[in-house]
């Protein structure tokens, strides 16, 4: 394949191109094995644009790894606030406390030491190895698949787990072993920007070495499952102010869905009846002047909430496992986004009454 039997020209090709046009992204102006970690942490299921103010303030709040790992845990969720998929953020946390105690906060340099911190899985244990270190290590994700789906006509299923095990190899034969840093971000870069699922082909670096733009078959690569119907679940949140003009909310469990985030009274799969007798027979809540505020759907990763959201008003004291909050307080408590943004409709209501 004419690929691997050029490869040294694809890599300067590919390498020439990245330094030539790459984003000039906060992380790629350092080598700190921390800072890049953090940063793949976050752009995992997120949008570069969405990421780069979080890492920036993430990074000024813990700039070594002794801060994040002294931190407390609602201080790092406050700082991740909006993010989403908080369940990245104290994996991270864990790991870096591992890397502290274990590691004398060094992070390692092998894939087997790397991998067995919390929360690093292969794709983010090579980057830190390659980005930071230098190491010829392959970071293979959705992007990377593609394009090297794309590039040597690879006809396996990118959706099955175990066929990441293909590209992984194919990543370890293309990689520039003097360059792998470059090499690997290269292949993002690419991915994320030209060879895009509506691929820009006449602006690829690389399309003389891209068999599937000589064969005419950019469209159909990757082959990729499509991914069984995802779960809708009706959710009613209703925010209460008591007469002090405190809010009502509790925390999430510790572990499962947005586990220790803030919330405001929810009922999943709420019967259709008012919301006063809905308060009543839930929460053992008198309430009163409903108020409409949001109606929105928050996506997660394998469900959707349909949720409606109302303002009430009570003279009654917190139920069992609530609290009273004042609008200060409500600020300072980490929210997951549907919360933030009923909270900011209530603000807005309250501004304009």
């Amino acid at each position: 394949m004419q690929l691997i039997e050029q490869k040294r020209e694809f890599q300067s090709a590919l390498i020439q191109w990245y330094l030539r046009e790459k984003r000039d992204l906060p992380w790629r102006r350092t080598t700190n094995p921390y800072y890049i970690w953090v940063s793949e942490v976050m752009l995992q299921q997120t949008r570069v644009d969405t990421v780069i103010p979080y890492y920036e303030r993430f990074i000024k709040k813990f700039p070594t790894l002794a801060h994040l790992a002294e931190a407390d845990e609602a201080d790092v969720l406050k700082m991740w606030e909006g993010l989403g998929y908080y369940s990245r953020v104290r994996n991270l946390q864990a790991g870096v406390k591992e890397v502290v105690t274990q590691y004398n906060s060094q992070i390692p340099k092998t894939r087997k030491e790397i991998s067995q911190l919390k929360g690093v899985g292969p794709y983010t244990a090579g980057a830190v190895l390659s980005i930071a270190y230098g190491i010829p290590e392959h970071a293979v994700d959705g992007n990377v698949m593609r394009v090297m789906s794309r590039l040597l006509l690879i006809d396996e299923d990118i959706a099955i787990p175990r066929n990441k095990k293909i590209f992984e190899e194919v990543v370890m034969h293309l990689i520039d072993k003097e360059d792998p840093s470059s090499f690997n971000q290269a292949v993002m870069e690419l991915g994320a920007t030209i060879c895009t699922p509506n691929p820009k082909c006449l602006l690829c670096p690389v399309r003389e070495f891209c068999g599937a733009f000589h064969e005419g078959r950019q469209q159909e690569l990757p082959i990729k499952s499509k991914k069984v119907k995802m779960k809708t679940i009706p959710v009613l949140m209703v925010v209460i102010r008591n007469l002090d003009g405190k809010w009502l909310l509790r925390q999430r469990p510790a572990t499962g869905l947005l586990a220790n985030m803030w919330e405001f009274p929810l009922v999943e799969n709420y019967p259709s009846q008012a919301i006063e007798q809905l308060m009543q027979q839930q929460y053992k809540m008198q309430v009163e002047q409903p108020t409409p505020l949001l109606h929105f759907k928050h996506i997660f990763s394998h469900l959707t909430w349909d949720i409606t959201s109302h303002l009430v008003v009570t003279d009654d004291v917190a139920p069992e496992g609530f609290q009273f909050f004042s609008t200060e307080e409500v600020e300072a408590l980490p929210k997951a986004v549907p919360v933030i943004k009923i909270w900011q409709a209530v603000n807005e209501k309250e501004k304009n009454s």
